[in-house]
């Protein structure tokens, strides 16, 4: 158990450029995704009808100081990944991209989401010969790729191809040393994806701040189920290689995982969470002093909650930005203890108050309690939890690193238990309802498996324990 919130797998980004700033461009990129994964990143560019890749274990300033970056070759041809993990060690190996060389030349694959029959692909693959050293999907992906293009006639038939026979989510950055990107999402639409053009050229990405952060103008959200090839002349084809029944973009990307910068399927993430807010006010409303968000997630929920209520939106924490997010501390009393370090209450502003404290989500709720009592500790008279999301039930088979239902406290505990174990005078969560009417302006439904049980698709039966990213 890594942290008291869900993490989401990784992110990805690419670019074809008229110039050799590739390398450079995903750096400034993979900056900008920080938030999807922490634990690795990595950057692969294309060098004549070469792939050359640099990854490690670490920070995106961490893996690439500038002797590293100095050390990539010119490219106008780049992609790159960040990463963190759902299950096992980290290490090099499975960082990404992951690049596989066939007959024909190499390809190098970023992947964000979760297969559910990447085992069995694995397995098939053995038997064809293909070695594994990562435990990844992506080095799956890769392979697959790699044994279709041996009977197809270019990269893209072989990248068609491969998706077809995958089952689970998997937004996909390609480069091949042909000269082609790749960008494509899985027929049910679980992980966003988007394009943008700019003065030097083209680019995908996880999530529009990204494209923002290196001078591209969004264009559009790659569908679900299609698949845009960019060439080195930055001309780009798009076309529908995959149809499901239903879709179902992760509404924890608004609810969590994504920039409030960013803009997926058509909708502002500062909205749909402002916008929460103000339907948690309706929903349940609080004779309170002030209103606060609890940093960083609770924060745009709060906005919405102040304005729906009237009542005055406070500052209650001071957050100590020079610390590291919670979970890259080894041991859960460290986690803890980094609590206090890392959000300070502000006693001046919440001394003698009865305040609603706002927050995104409970998960595993294993620091919580310790935000509350530091409240109170403080001299806030009563503390209101309201969350705006409702309570998280079941497994995500999807990229996220949920991996045990027993492990989600609204399975141990009910509201009432849960008010009581935290401290707060009062909980309550935005109803399923509530929170799909504040992410209305989506353009595509939504998976709400985690809160309903209910899935695009049919999950494994039981707990899901093997998952990879």
């Amino acid at each position: 158990m890594k942290n008291c919130k869900i993490n989401e797998a990784c992110g990805v980004f690419g670019v074809s450029l008229t110039e050799n700033e590739g390398a450079g461009l995903t750096y400034n990129a993979l900056l900008a995704l920080q938030h999807r994964g922490q634990e690795s990143a990595g950057i692969a560019v294309l060098v004549g009808r070469s792939i050359r890749c640099f990854k490690d274990k670490g920070l995106v300033s961490e893996v690439f100081t500038s002797a590293t970056l100095g050390g990539i070759p010119d490219s106008a041809m780049a992609m790159g990944h960040v990463q963190y993990s759902t299950i096992g060690e980290v290490n090099r190996e499975n960082a990404q991209p992951i690049v596989v060389e066939y007959l024909r030349g190499r390809i190098s694959v970023a992947h964000n989401g979760q297969l559910l029959n990447g085992a069995e692909i694995k397995a098939e693959l053995e038997k064809r010969g293909c070695d594994f050293i990562a435990n990844t999907d992506a080095e799956i992906i890769a392979n697959l790729i790699a044994i279709e293009a041996l009977e197809s006639a270019d990269i893209e038939e072989a990248a068609a191809k491969a998706a077809q026979r995958l089952r689970g989510a998997f937004s996909l950055v390609i480069l091949s040393s042909q000269g082609k990107l790749i960008a494509l999402r899985d027929g049910w639409g679980f992980r966003p994806l988007c394009v943008g053009k700019g003065p030097l050229g083209l680019a995908v990405a996880s999530e529009s701040c990204a494209l923002d952060s290196t001078g591209f103008d969004m264009l559009r959200d790659v569908k679900p189920g299609e698949m845009l090839v960019i060439d080195t002349s930055q001309n780009m084809i798009g076309r529908q290689i995959l149809r499901e029944e239903r879709q179902g973009l992760c509404v924890f990307e608004y609810v969590y995982f994504a920039r409030p910068d960013s803009v997926i399927d058509e909708m502002s993430v500062y909205q749909a969470r402002f916008r929460a807010g103000q339907v948690l006010a309706r929903e349940y409303p609080v004779d309170a002093d002030m209103v606060c968000g609890i940093p960083d997630s609770g924060l745009e929920a709060s906005q919405g909650y102040s304005a729906g209520s009237g009542i005055p939106l406070v500052s209650g924490f001071l957050k100590n930005r020079y610390i590291g997010r919670s979970f890259i501390y080894p041991s859960q009393k460290q986690r803890e203890a980094a609590v206090r370090v890392k959000l300070n209450p502000l006693k001046a502003n919440v001394q003698g108050k009865k305040i609603v404290a706002v927050d995104d989500s409970i998960v595993r709720g294993t620091t919580l309690a310790k935000t509350i009592l530091s409240l109170k500790d403080a001299g806030a008279a009563e503390v209101h939890l309201r969350i705006a999301s409702p309570p998280y039930r079941f497994n995500c088979y999807f990229g996220t690193d949920v991996d045990d239902e027993k492990n989600l406290i609204a399975n141990r505990l009910s509201r009432e238990e849960l008010c009581r174990q935290i401290g707060a005078d009062s909980l309550e969560y935005i109803s399923l309802n509530g929170l799909s009417e504040a992410c209305g302006e989506c353009s595509l439904p939504f998976c709400t498996g985690c809160f309903s049980g209910d899935y695009p698709l049919a999950v494994p039966t039981g707990n899901n324990g093997g998952k990879r990213v």
